[in-house]
């Protein structure tokens, strides 16, 4: 459970990074209340899932797919330019929350 727990809240730390982007300066009530919803509830679940999990396995898992999903999301939307060695520098941190999720 605190692995997908976890998952969630990395997730959500996407939702709330994009979020805070579309702010324009904590000017834009919408993107404001997903931005303050999305980080608390990510926080909570990462706190949720280090009461089960080691701390730096926990927070690299959680740090890494929110960043693969945020610059997913970006490159996809073309907020950001798609290239084949970016794809496979994120392809490249997935590999590495997978396996420390394998060697715990």
């Amino acid at each position: 459970m605190p692995w997908i727990i976890l998952i969630l809240s990395g997730v959500l730390e996407a939702v709330w990074a994009t979020a805070l982007g579309r702010t324009e300066g904590f000017t834009k009530p919408v993107p404001i209340a997903v931005f303050v919803g999305g980080l608390v509830l990510s926080m909570a679940g990462l706190a949720f899932a280090m009461r089960e999990l080691p701390v730096g396995t926990a927070y690299a898992v959680w740090v890494g797919i929110g960043a693969a999903l945020t610059v997913g999301y970006a490159m996809a939307t073309g907020a950001e330019p798609v290239s084949l060695l970016r794809i496979a520098l994120i392809l490249g941190i997935v590999a590495c929350v997978v396996g420390l999720k394998l060697t715990h």
